[in-house]
């Protein structure tokens, strides 16, 4: 057993081991030292501090006593002691048993600790009695070297002032850790004194502690958590936001309680009282809401103020403009819900309320919300609490004292949570939620096991429950159940697999501390009628979800559920066995018929004009009474087909009867009557048209009565249609609803819904779209009538003529019925394609109208480095135009543009300081690129030097060369405008330098030398007053003089610049100038005595002054840089960055509103346990090729690497090199982090919003009285340190927050993982970072129940760098009912700021020249122009750019597919008013979304897809979604086949789920008909359409084959032929037209022309054709329609881990095989078997190049479906590779597997698991249906054997069924293997051998003998492969019924499929085989994978080689 348990790493040795190293490491001396991995020890939890357990954390202050300990240790080690032993002493008391969740280990370490600070005493002796005095005596040595008390003071005098000193706040920031520590002294002296002192000193002790708590209120306040705004102690000095007048006036206002009731009141005093406590006592809400709501509502009411420009006085007030427009926005759905069922709202009128009623209203519901977790998913049920309480506390605001809600108070306890949230919580966790996971013991690592006590399993399974232990061998199994109060089974498992269990032994008779070592835990917490969800694989039909809830408060019903809610209602009954509340309104049963139900409009349409089509074209196109006759057949159609779906809706609403509305179900009954009478009665009177039609003398009378019908009928629906639908009637619509009798006829036509009312928009919006659609639809039916109905016309009436044919087999049903099944087979296909077809008009009309508006929208205008340098002078005006609030600006146009240059030169400068920081550019592009500031005396436009380069030499070489005069020398130059510029700036420049440097003679000489060539240029006669032949010498003399300047001033450079002026005055005077001017020179006295005396130049004044310091280098660099500025910058990604921005400051955008007037938003990002930060050892492990992850992007990102290592001071380093360095460490893990798709790269991304803000609010001098205009252009540009400005950083806080909602931090932490490290230092590097999550913590009662809680938290760092809480909420339970991240949304939105939120995922990243552009985006949502439509925006879409597409190929097909989606299909889509949210990237109004259910929808399964229901919901909610393209974001993508399919399977699974949704089926409804089109069509529909794209070939296939295989193809064609018709021929071949997937790359290639270029775009799409991306996209196809169809069928969608990292590993056979085997290769497999079998048996006049013509499509998708992972695949064709998959493959297809073997292992558990998806009788039957499409194959090709001789008879087939079964019987003879005999075993084989024998000779008799061939033998193999893949299929199936059958048919059935398995691997290995025997093969593949990495000079060849060749060399 010990042996054992050290093997095990259990027991107690093990935890004192653990905190052995965690002692080691909080007692080193260097606590700031950081560990390998890079990450501080206060990060990754190494400190004493970090490791407080949370049950002794929240009650006591241990932690912070502990930190004290930690600072204190250099300084005082015994006092540090003294502070440890309190702290064990604290924990002991509060946990004696240790109990609680890791306190045992934390008290066993902090004894460690304090043993060895004993230890250090040297074995002296401990006087504890003077603890006391040692530590009074280090508190007051602290306090008086800190100077407290004049801090104090000083802070004090500042609050009284109302005004804040920015170096008493950084001071008061360095004070917080003193505070801290002097807070732990005091607490710790309070402690050890107790409040009976004994002596002068304990009083003297407790006298000061006295003291502080009284008068030290500011100690206090400094140290008290927040967020952003300090309300707790609004005048903190640390914290300028509370000085900003705006927020001053909004707390202000939350504290006018004059006209409030008495209450009491025990708030700490550094506050007043608010509305919030009023609230708060009234209805119990907890603190921490109560502190977030507030700070919520203040920063809201706040940035209200300062959006209206108001000024505000001394006394600030909040204007009652601003209170009403949250007031209104907020409760803006509460208003329209009570409208909607005729309550009255809660207050009389809105002109009744004043303004403090208003907020107390305001603040009232976002206390509710802010407390409801999982109900806040239902925006109307949060409407009805909302108005029931709101309707309580207008009776106790008019009372004189307040008193608690009755509706609150149980017990004489007042709790909202309690009372009203959970309640409403367990009943949706009764309908949804199925089991929890209970984790093993955080301080257990995974592999090791976790110690349980006999006190820990009992709180693990509930109260009193009889645990038992049965005894095994290790690990022990443990198990369970019971029931406890709440009607939870819980059962546990510990340890163990399956087994019977011995012996049991009750745990209540261990001792106190023997535990169990168990490796497995699981809670399965049950709830009733949990299974209805089982884990959302259930039918929707059998469990309630979100919607349903929610929609229970849509009638006047929902007031039954009484205030407070009534338990016995029905909407709180929670499921019990047969009893349950049903769905409400809608069920979302699982088939197809959804799709005809929600958009039956559609195919009633389509099928409707396909009739009418085919009529004309069968009456040859004449139209006349007799065809409008047959045309208005249409009629009994349309109603009809309106019956059916009236039919669908009374079928697809069962199990929602019961809850359904009234009024929903009497609409059911009256439609359905009317349809059925109506259908019926059309009919009838049609048929007698009809009769009319025939009969010689009829008088027409039904005809008129039947057009009178029609043409009302036809009236009336389209007077409701324009009423319900078109725009400018909707006043009208709206006017008659006060008519009864229009009303119920509305509401027959139409559905009335809380959601989808008023679905219309402005008419010219409507006109758009409608002659959008139109235009396709024209298009569609002209290509329709003329190319696929017209020319089947005359072949169709041949075929219906022809009689007599003759079959090739038995014929059961195509006699006698004028050959409808030939004609099926020739009409299906075309009628596939007709159906969709209208996909592929709508993508080349969007194409074209997408190219057109980005065109219009100026996108692609600067789409290379050449056209940024040559419009480069036109940034600065449009910069200050669009990205800069208006300013004053001067009178002059050199003013204007110089004003201009001064405002854009910043930013410019921040931009291309970022692209440094990001390693994308060198220092030296740096400085090439950076732009002087504009502010100083020049007198023109300074531009960067990257514009300038080389223009000096160039102007020079025009000067010798010039033979002209002085102005053609100017024109010349001229010519280059960038050169005119580098001659003025130079020779300006050289001046103001000259004139610095010198004084006395000097400058005089300066003086007269620049007068007199300034006269000479004014006059013209340069040319004569100096030698331009001597100007390069003059340049090399100041290009010598600027080289010194630019380096620090030492005496030898003085000298050396002293020498180098008089070298350049003798060469200026002797050489250049003229001999008159030179003469003059050397004749003046006053320069000849100087130089005589020594005196000229030898006092210089070095450029000292930045701006001159900058000149001298600049000019340096204008006279030696030689580079072209083509090359700069060089990198790619830093040249695409700039073009776009450069490109967007020209785009249609909103002007920026100063930053204080701007629309504050947060930022939101879900994460759950994706990579944070690489760690080293992440970076340097290497793959099986040897390749590291750092190794790879070396190689991939070689420029970026060198910048890398510049900007941190190395050269040429490996990953070795860094380990001495763990600064350096750090770096690199960002720098690695920073390239792939991490948290780090999202974080830090995010993070440049406050950057921008900063640099904008401080450039804009924000002060506390508002803008200051008219200050200097050199004070307005000075930005040097405007990142440390209290201003700015207060400013930018206000109107940004960041939270990051990282579900199990809590947990992370607890477990010591990597990522809870990161993370805390992501919150170090970033103060404005906030990171919530959900805390879960048990808790035991006084009666030994135990019960799990949760909280919501948000946590910051503090001043340690360490979590500090900010709010803890708890929630009523398990946050996690529904699907996993919008759950994770829901929980964290709470802590959110700001009127916007932008939804940022973990795969993303921003740029600081994009969030310069944030403010912009933001004004869209005012809509003051009208530009968006009638309603103002509620989302607004972000451009994406996709920045993995570099990778491979693929990568870049994915990256180019996903790019031509977010840009030109979003742009067309907002165009048609129909965009929704399609990803993280959009920015939504906060206010509006989160009243209306939130960001996101979370129902289990249903919600799979939870983006796109954000953008369905706010559509329904009558918001508006438009799309932006001036601005971007960052996006990562799938670079690998594997994980791209995993994406769009989940993404296709997702529309799956959509099909079923009510979302979906009341947007089909309730839109438009043409906004239905384009609804459809780009949702859902795109995916039925994809589906139909691969159903078309099947139907074609099948029916060719059964042309092929009845001989009919042969019969008709022959007698066609005879007949002189040879047009059938053509209309038999034109199928293979349908080319697959041809027309998905249009928008592609338009957005290639638009952005890139004719010529590039031509380019870049031959390059992709040559990288096979047809096939890429073809095998896509297949993946779509897969999971698609999948979907609807058996449900099954899910999550699929797709993983993020580098992959550009190889991928094995087998991995592939598992993969794709029934989505692809199966579907493959049987295409080829069609092929083939029509190409054996089939007829065509034209022979093989017939055929070819035809099927060669139908090859390609073949091939692309078996070979694309192949093709795709590194190192696919490479023969070591290939030979190590063989044996991979068959290891893994052999391999038995068992139980707990994953299907990556062995085949028998995948082939499992391939079978899952089959759980209902339905989906069984459809299995069933579409399985015995097979038996086609052997019925028809036995009847083509030779062998029968013709013989059509039946008989032939059912022989062909014994040879079948006989066939499996010898399968099961050859694969039998008996066990139980050792003699046995030889008789067997000796039999299987003769009976090979036998059956080989019988083949050859039978060939010999008879007329059976070879070709009949592969004949009749394929026809048996395609039968028994039949039978299998039903076997699996209906798999429960054969194993009931025994006989050992299930194992056989299972080595038949093995079989199969082994057969189609072997297809596709042998080509793989085969080709990787050739090394070109190979190479030419890897050329394929990653050309554009060749291009670019990458060394991928290396990568794919591995780079051990080279460590072994």
């Amino acid at each position: 057993m010990a042996s054992s348990r050290r093997r095990r790493g259990g027991g107690p040795e093990r935890a004192a081991d653990n905190w052995e190293r965690l002692v080691r490491a909080a007692l080193k001396q260097d606590r700031d030292h950081l560990r390998p991995g890079g990450a501080s020890a206060a990060a990754g939890g190494l400190g004493l501090a970090a490791a407080v357990p949370a049950s002794l954390g929240r009650t006591t202050n241990i932690e912070q006593i502990l930190q004290a300990a930690d600072d204190i240790e250099d300084e005082d080690p015994n006092v540090a002691r003294i502070l440890c032993e309190q702290a064990y002493t604290m924990a002991q008391n509060l946990d004696p048993s240790s109990e609680g969740r890791g306190v045992l280990q934390f008290k066993t370490g902090l004894a460690s600790v304090i043993k060895q600070k004993l230890a250090k005493k040297d074995g002296a002796p401990i006087d504890r009695q003077n603890d006391i005095q040692v530590l009074w005596n280090f508190y007051l040595e602290y306090k008086r070297h800190h100077r407290v008390d004049d801090m104090q003071r000083e802070q004090e005098r500042l609050r009284e002032s109302g005004t804040f000193s920015t170096e008493m706040g950084a001071r008061a920031m360095e004070m917080k850790k003193v505070y801290v520590t002097l807070r732990a002294l005091l607490d710790v002296l309070e402690n050890l004194v107790g409040q009976s002192p004994t002596d002068r000193l304990h009083r003297q002790i407790l006298d000061e502690i006295k003291k502080i708590k009284r008068s030290d209120a500011a100690l206090r306040g400094e140290l008290m958590p927040y967020n952003i705004v300090p309300l707790d102690a609004p005048s903190s000095v640390a914290n300028i936001i509370g000085f900003f007048p705006e927020v001053r006036a909004a707390t202000s206002a939350i504290q006018n309680c004059e006209d409030l009731p008495r209450f009491p009141y025990d708030a700490p005093q550094l506050r007043q009282k608010d509305i919030f406590d009023l609230l708060q006592y009234v209805f119990g809400f907890q603190d921490d809401n109560v502190r977030n709501q507030r700070e919520n509502i203040v920063l809201m009411l706040a940035n209200a103020q300062s959006r209206l420009s108001v000024s505000i006085g001394t006394e600030p007030k909040i204007d009652e403009t601003a209170v009403t427009e949250v007031f209104c926005k907020v409760l803006d759905n509460y208003i329209k819900w009570c409208r909607y069922l005729g309550k009255r709202v809660a207050w009389t009128s809105l002109e009744a309320i004043n303004k403090n009623r208003k907020i107390i209203l305001i603040a009232l519901y976002f206390l509710i919300w802010g407390e409801a977790a999982n109900v806040r998913f239902l925006p109307e049920c949060i409407c009805y609490i909302f108005h029931n309480m709101a309707k309580e506390l207008d009776g106790i605001l008019d009372s004189s004292e307040a008193e608690p809600a009755k509706s609150c108070t149980s017990d004489g306890s007042t709790s909202y949570l309690e009372k009203i949230i959970t309640p409403i919580y367990e009943t949706m966790a009764a309908s949804t939620i199925s089991s929890l996971l209970v984790r093993p013991d955080p301080l257990a690592s995974d592999h090791i096991a976790t110690r349980w006590t006999r006190h820990e399993v009992p709180r693990l399974v509930g109260k009193n429950g009889r645990v038992l232990l049965f005894h095994r061998t290790m690990p022990l199994r443990i198990r369970q159940c019971v029931t406890d109060g709440r009607g939870y089974r819980r059962d546990l498992w510990l340890g163990g697999d399956s087994g019977e269990d011995p012996g049991a032994k009750n745990t209540s008779r261990l001792p106190r501390h023997h535990g169990v070592n168990v490796t497995r835990v699981l809670v399965e917490d049950t709830r009733v009628e949990a299974n209805n969800n089982n884990d959302g694989k259930a039918a929707h039909s059998a469990w309630r979800n979100y919607d349903d809830f929610n929609e229970y408060f849509w009638s006047r019903s929902c007031f039954d559920l009484g205030w407070p809610p009534s338990a016995g209602s029905k909407f709180l009954r929670k499921p019990a066995k047969r009893k349950r509340t049903g769905k409400t309104n809608f069920v979302e049963h699982r088939t197809f018929l959804h799709l005809y139900r929600s958009f039956h409009r559609l195919w009633i349409f389509l099928l409707l004009m396909f009739q009418l089509l085919a009529i004309i074209a069968f009456h040859h196109g004449k139209i006349n009474i007799d065809t409008i006759k047959i045309l208005l057949s249409a009629g009994p159609a349309f109603f009809i087909l309106n019956f059916i779906e009236c039919c669908l809706d009374v079928i697809l609403m069962f199990d929602a009867y019961k809850t359904a509305r009234g009024f929903a179900i009497s609409r059911l009954v009256i439609r359905f009557l009317w349809l059925s009478v109506v259908s019926a009665f059309v009919t009838y009177l049609y048929v007698k048209v009809l009769e009319e039609k025939n009969a010689r003398n009829s008088d027409s009378t039904y005809f008129r009565i039947y057009g009178l019908v029609l043409g009302g009928y036809a009236a009336v629906r389209i007077v409701f249609a324009l009423m319900a639908k078109i725009p400018a009637c909707h006043r009208l619509s709206s006017f008659s609803d006060r008519s009864q009798f229009f009303q119920f006829f509305k509401w027959i036509y139409q559905e009335r819904y809380y959601v989808g009312r008023g679905l219309y928009e402005s008419i010219s919006d409507y006109a758009r779209y409608v002659i959008f659609w139109v235009v396709i639809l024209a298009c569609k039916f002209t290509f329709a009538y003329f190319l696929q109905i017209r020319p089947l016309v005359e072949p169709t009436n041949i075929i219906v003529q022809l009689h007599d044919l003759k079959y090739s087999w038995h014929d059961l049903v195509s006699r006698g019925n004028k050959n409808a099944l030939t004609i099926l087979s020739l009409w299906a296909p075309v009628l596939a394609i007709y159906l969709m077809d209208i996909h592929i008009w709508y993508t080349l009309l969007s194409a074209l109208v997408g190219g057109v508006m980005g065109a219009r929208d100026r996108l692609g205008e600067i789409r290379s480095i050449e056209m940024l340098h040559k419009r480069f002078e036109s940034f600065p005006e449009a910069f200050a135009k669009n990205l800069s609030p208006p300013r004053r600006l001067g009178a002059q146009d050199s003013e204007i543009i110089k004003t201009y240059a001064s405002i854009f030169s910043p930013f410019w400068n921040e931009i291309v300081k970022s692209l440094r920081e990001e390693d994308y550019i060198s220092n030296r592009e740096m400085d090439l690129l950076m732009m002087p500031s504009n502010c100083g005396n020049l007198r023109l436009v300074q531009w960067p030097l990257f514009l300038l380069t080389s223009k000096i030499m160039l102007a020079n070489d025009y000067a010798s060369d010039c033979k002209d005069s002085q102005s053609e020398l100017w024109y010349r130059i001229s010519k280059d405008e960038y050169m005119a510029y580098a001659v003025k700036e130079c020779y300006y420049s050289t001046e103001r330098i000259l004139h610095s440097l010198v004084d006395a003679e000097g400058q005089r000489w300066v003086e007269r030398l620049f007068r007199e060539l300034n006269d000479s240029m004014a006059q013209g006669s340069l040319l004569v007053t100096i030698g331009l032949k001597k100007l390069q010498l003059v340049q090399s003399r100041l290009t010598g003089l600027t080289g010194l300047l630019i380096r620090d001033e030492t005496a030898s450079r003085a000298a050396g610049v002293t020498k180098a002026l008089r070298e350049l005055y003798d060469v200026i005077t002797h050489d250049f100038l003229a001999p008159n001017l030179s003469e003059q020179f050397d004749s003046w006295q006053l320069l000849l005595r100087a130089r005589n005396d020594g005196r000229l130049f030898s006092n210089i004044f070095w450029p000292k002054d930045p701006e001159m310091k900058e000149q001298v280098k600049r000019l340096h660099l204008l006279l030696t840089v030689k580079d072209s500025a083509a090359n700069i910058p060089k990198n790619l990604e830093a040249r695409r960055r700039l073009q776009f921005f450069t490109n967007s400051l020209f785009m249609d955008m909103p002007p920026a509103k100063p930053v204080s007037e701007m629309i504050p938003f947060s930022v939101f990002t879900p994460y759950y346990s994706e990579t944070v930060l690489y760690s080293m050892s992440e970076l340097c492990i290497e793959n099986e090729d040897g390749i590291s992850i750092l190794f790879y992007l070396q190689k991939i990102y070689p420029d970026e690497w060198a910048n890398f290592l510049e900007r941190i001071g190395r050269g040429e380093s490996s990953e070795d090199d860094f380990k001495g360095s763990p600064s350096d460490i750090l770096e690199l893990r960002f720098w690695v982090s920073y390239r792939g798709q991490t948290l780090a790269r999202t974080v830090r991304g995010m993070m440049y919003y406050r950057r921008a803000l900063m640099l904008q609010s401080y450039l804009e001098k924000r002060y506390l009285g508002g803008i200051e205009d008219g200050n200097s252009a050199a004070e307005y540009i000075d930005t040097q340190g405007y990142e440390l400005s209290p201003d700015a950083r207060a400013q930018a806080d206000i109107k940004f927050t960041y939270v990051v909602s990282c579900q199990i931090y809590g947990q992370q932490k607890q477990m010591k993982k990597q990522e809870a490290a990161d993370i805390a230092l992501l919150l170090q590097r970033n103060e404005a970072l906030r990171v919530a999550f959900i805390h879960e913590e048990d808790r035991v009662s006084s009666d030994g129940h135990s019960t799990r809680e949760y909280y919501s938290k948000l946590v910051k760092a503090d001043v340690h760098g360490k979590d500090q809480e900010i709010y803890s909420i708890k929630l009523p339970g398990n946050p996690k009912l529904g699907e996993g991240k919008p759950e994770n949304q829901n929980h964290a939105i709470i802590f959110t700021r700001g009127d916007a939120i932008q939804t940022i995922d973990m795969n993303q990243d921003n740029y600081l020249e994009e969030a310069m552009k944030m403010r912009n985006l933001l004004e869209e949502f005012r809509n003051v122009h009208g530009n968006h439509g009638i309603r103002k925006p509620t989302i607004l879409g972000v451009r994406e750019h996709v920045f993995t597409g570099s990778v491979s190929s693929l990568a870049s097909f994915m990256s180019k597919q996903e790019t031509s989606f977010v840009t030109l299909g979003q742009r067309v889509l907002a165009y048609l008013k129909v965009r929704m949210h399609y990803g993280h990237p959009d920015v939504f109004d906060r206010i509006f979304h989160i009243t209306r259910g939130g960001i996101s929808k979370a129902s289990r399964v249903i919600n799979i897809s939870e983006d796109i229901y954000a953008g369905f919901n706010s559509t329904l909610r009558q918001g508006n979604i438009t799309h932006h393209e001036y601005i971007q974001v960052g996006k990562g993508r799938d670079v690998g086949l594997n994980q791209i399919a995993l994406f769009e399977g989940k993404v296709a699974g997702g529309n799956g789920e959509q099909v079923l949704s009510r979302d979906v089926y009341r947007l089909g409804q309730l839109f438009d008909f043409f906004r239905m089109l384009t609804f459809f069509f780009t949702t859902v529909g795109y995916y039925v359409c994809t589906m139909m794209t691969v159903l078309t070939v099947y139907i074609f296939l099948y029916g060719r084959v059964y042309l092929a295989l009845s001989g009919l193809d042969y019969s008709i064609s022959r007698q066609a032929r005879f007949l002189g018709n040879t047009a059938l021929d053509a209309a038999l071949n034109a199928q293979f037209l349908v080319q697959i997937g041809i027309f998905t790359a249009v928008p592609m290639v338009m957005g290639f022309i638009l952005e890139l270029g004719l010529m590039k775009a031509i380019f870049s799409f031959i390059t992709m054709q040559l990288q096979f991306c047809s096939v890429f996209f073809t095998f896509s196809l297949g993946t779509k329609t897969h999971y698609f169809g999948r979907t609807i069928l058996h449900g099954g969608a899910k999550y699929r881990a797709t993983g993020r990292g580098f992959v550009v590993r190889h991928i094995k056979f087998a991995e592939n095989y598992r993969l794709y085997s029934r989505s692809h290769f199966v579907k493959a497999l049987e295409v080829a078997l069609l092929l083939i079998i029509y190409i054996a048996y089939g007829y065509t006049k034209g022979g093989s190049s017939s055929f070819i013509l035809i099927t060669i499509s139908s090859w390609f998708l073949v091939m692309s479906w078996l070979f694309a992972p192949y093709i795709f695949n590194p190192s696919g064709f490479e023969w070591q590779k290939t030979v190590e998959d063989f044996d991979d493959w068959t290891n893994w297809l052999l391999y038995k597997g068992g139980v707990g073997v994953k299907g990556d292992n062995s085949w028998e558990s995948w082939w499992d698991e391939e079978q899952a998806h089959i759980k209902t009788f339905r989906g069984r039957i459809l299995e069933t249906i579409l399985s015995l499409r097979f038996l086609i194959f052997q019925y028809g090709i036995v009847y083509k054997l030779k062998i029968t001789d013709h013989n059509t008879s039946l008989a032939v087939y059912g022989f062909s069924w014994i040879v079948l079964l006989v066939m499996v019987l010898l399968f099961k003879l050859f694969t039998a293997t008996p066990k139980k005999s050792t003699a046995l075993p030889t008789f067997v084989r000796f039999l299987q051998g003769l009976l090979a024998l036998g059956i080989i000779a019988g083949i050859a008799l039978l060939i010999v003998l008879t007329s059976f061939t070879i070709a009949d033998l592969f004949a009749s193999a394929l026809a048996f492969i395609a039968t028994g893949w039949c039978v299998l299929c039903l076997a699996v199936t209906w798999r429960s019924v054969v194993k009931k059958l025994g006989l050992g048919l299930w194992d056989s059935v299972r080595e038949i499929a093995r079989m199969y398995d082994a057969g189609m691997g072997a297809v596709i290995f042998v080509p793989i085989v085969f080709f990787s025997w050739f090394p070109f093969v190979s190479t030419f593949q890897s050329r394929i994978l990653f050309n554009q990495a060749f291009s670019r000079g990458l060394e991928i060849s290396l990568i794919l080689a591995g780079n051990k060749a080279n460590q072994q060399t």
